[in-house]
């Protein structure tokens, strides 16, 4: 389980430090579909830093796990409330994103708790 944890950490730690990059640089994607679901611009920079401290927890969480423990559940509640606001604004077409990102922080809770 160890082994699976450290694998899925790693990529998700990649994917949702891009994200917040993505955030920072106020891409034109990632900022239209912010704003489009009804989310203030005044938001984008402390969702990015949110994205970035839980890639660092992943990270961390592999030697500390009950830091990895906390920032998988931390990217779950986050991408489980980013899914709300694309449910609430009936955005169909930006769902896929965040509905794969919550599923995989899922997955690594699970592996975070299961070898822990």
């Amino acid at each position: 389980m160890f082994i699976a944890y450290v694998v899925v950490a790693v990529v998700l730690a990649l994917a949702v430090a891009g994200s917040a990059t993505a955030k920072f640089r106020h891409d034109e994607r990632v900022t239209a579909g912010l704003s489009g679901v009804g989310v203030p611009e005044s938001w984008f920079k402390r969702l990015a830093l949110l994205n970035y401290a839980g890639a660092l927890g992943l990270l961390i969480g592999i030697a500390w796990r009950p830091l990895g423990i906390a920032a998988a559940a931390g990217l779950t509640l986050y991408f489980l409330g980013a899914l709300g606001f694309h449910i609430r604004a009936k955005d169909a077409k930006g769902m896929p994103m965040p509905a794969a990102l919550f599923v995989f922080s899922a997955v690594a809770l699970a592996l975070a708790i299961a070898s822990a």
